[in-house]
């Protein structure tokens, strides 16, 4: 019997108000079944940050997980690049 591959995600973090839990916000385009045009989709996924290392605005690799809560379902593998700030060109 083979092993089930876990679920791999890359998305931007939208909120991270709660211990250990940041949301990430997923954007995929899905063509219309009868129209043929393409749609933007969002997902909002709740994702556990053991470490609190993400921040908003951060793009994030996200795994699926076991369940930690009611809707937390996913898991944070890394932090794939920060955002830019303004500071630099002063």
């Amino acid at each position: 019997m083979e092993k089930k591959t876990r679920s791999t995600l890359s998305g931007t973090v939208i909120k991270n108000n709660s211990a250990k839990t940041i949301t990430v916000s997923y954007k995929r385009m899905v063509k219309h079944p009868r129209y043929g045009k393409y749609l933007h989709q969002t997902t909002n996924y709740k994702v556990h940050d053991e470490k609190n290392q993400a921040k908003v605005g951060d793009e994030v690799e996200i795994v699926e997980s076991r369940v930690f809560s009611k809707t937390k379902k996913w898991c944070l593998v890394k932090v794939v690049k920060k955002p830019e700030t303004g500071e630099s060109a002063k």
